[in-house]
C-alpha cells in the first residue's frame, strides 16, 4: 500500500513538473515582446531562482570540492546554454516548435554514443532517431522550405545540443560509488549560470521599468512581475524540485514517460493563452518527435561500468528530470 502511495504522489508531483516547466516559454514570450531581451529573461530566471535555491546550496557546500567539473558544466550548458537558446528561439519562433526542436536532444546523444564514442546502439534506439528526425521534418514543415524562422530553428536546436552536452559531461563525470545530490547540483548550477549570464545579459542596463507594466497576453494584460514570478517560482523552483522528488518515487523509464508531456502542455497554453496554432501535420510530428526521443532515451545502452549512457542513469536522469530547464 506504501509502495503504490508513494508512485501516485511521484506520478503527482512529475505531473505538476511538466506543467510548471511547460508553462515557462508561454510565461516569458510575453516579457520579450514587450522589450525586454531574451538573455534579460533568462537572467531574471535563473538570478531569481538561484536566490531562492541559496540555502540548498549551502547545505550541499562540499560539492564546490568534490565536483567542481560537473557543478560548471550544468551550470553552463542545462542552465545557460539552454535557456539562453530556448528563450532566444521563442522571440523568433512559437514556443511548440521551439520546444519540440529540443527535444531531439535523446536522440543526438544516441549520435555520440555510436559515432563518438563508437558503442553499439540498439535497434530501437535507432528506430527512435529515426522517428525523431521524421516527426521533426513535419514539425517545421519542410515540404514549404522550411514555413519558420531558420534563425529560431537553429537557436531551438542549439538548446539540444547544450542538453545532449551536458548528458555527455553528467555520464563522464558521474561517480556511482558517491553520486552528487541532485538538488544539490541544480542550485549550484544556478549560481554559475547566473554568474555567466550577468556578464553576457548586463542586467543593469536594463529597463526595468517593464516588470511593473503589464504586458499583452493575447489580448489580455497582465502585470510584468506576475509573469517572472510564475518564471522563476514555478517554472524553475516548484518545477526543478517536484522533479527531481518524482523520478525519486518513480522509476526513470516513468519518470521520463511524464517528462514527455512537457511539450504537450507547452503547445496546449500557447494555443491558448498567446493564439498560437500548429496545424495537423504539426501535430502528428510532434507526437511522432516525443515518441522518437523517449524510445531513444529508454533504449541507450549499458556502459561496461557505471550508469547508463546518454542520460538514461539514476543521476543523470534525477538531474534532467524537467528537460533542464526548458
Amino acid at each position: 500500500m506504501r509502495v503504490s502511495q508513494g508512485k501516485s504522489v511521484g506520478l503527482g508531483l512529475a505531473l505538476v513538473s511538466a506543467f510548471a516547466f511547460g508553462g515557462s516559454g508561454v510565461a516569458a514570450k510575453p516579457l520579450i515582446e514587450a522589450g525586454l531581451a531574451p538573455l534579460e529573461v533568462v537572467w531574471l530566471r535563473v538570478a531569481g531562482a538561484a536566490l531562492v535555491m541559496l540555502p540548498v546550496a549551502w547545505r550541499h557546500r562540499h560539492l564546490v570540492l568534490r565536483r567542481p567539473a560537473l557543478l560548471v558544466g550544468f551550470g553552463l550548458l542545462a542552465v545557460a546554454g539552454v535557456q539562453a537558446c530556448y528563450f532566444a528561439a521563442l522571440s523568433r519562433i512559437p514556443v511548440g516548435v521551439a520546444l519540440l526542436v529540443e527535444y531531439l536532444a535523446p536522440a543526438l546523444v544516441l549520435g555520440w554514443v555510436r559515432f563518438v564514442q563508437r558503442r553499439p546502439v540498439t535497434r530501437a534506439a535507432a528506430l527512435g532517431v529515426v522517428l525523431a528526425a521524421g516527426g521533426l521534418a513535419c514539425v517545421v514543415e519542410v515540404w514549404s522550405g522550411l514555413s519558420f524562422d531558420a534563425v529560431g530553428l537553429l537557436l531551438a536546436l542549439g538548446a539540444a545540443c547544450c542538453q545532449v552536452g551536458y548528458f555527455v559531461l553528467s555520464d563522464q563525470g558521474s561517480d556511482g560509488a558517491d553520486p552528487a545530490d541532485p538538488l544539490g547540483v541544480i542550485a549550484y548550477g544556478l549560481l554559475v549560470g547566473t554568474a555567466v549570464l550577468t556578464v553576457v545579459a548586463r542586467p543593469w542596463r536594463m529597463d526595468w521599468s517593464l516588470l511593473a507594466a503589464h504586458t499583452d497576453m493575447n489580448g489580455t494584460q497582465v502585470p510584468g512581475w506576475l509573469l517572472l514570478g510564475w518564471i522563476v517560482l514555478i517554472a524553475t523552483v516548484v518545477a526543478y524540485v517536484f522533479g527531481v522528488v518524482s523520478v525519486r518515487r518513480l522509476s526513470p523509464q516513468v519518470a521520463g514517460v511524464v517528462a514527455c508531456l512537457e511539450a504537450v502542455i507547452a503547445t496546449v497554453l500557447a494555443w491558448v493563452l498567446l493564439g498560437e496554432h500548429l496545424s495537423a501535420p504539426q501535430v502528428v510530428g510532434g507526437a511522432v518527435v516525443l515518441l522518437g526521443a523517449f524510445i531513444a532515451q529508454s533504449s541507450a545502452p549499458k556502459a561496461p561500468s557505471g550508469p547508463l549512457a546518454g542520460g538514461a542513469g539514476a543521476e543523470v536522469t534525477e538531474l534532467s528530470a524537467g528537460r533542464t530547464a526548458s
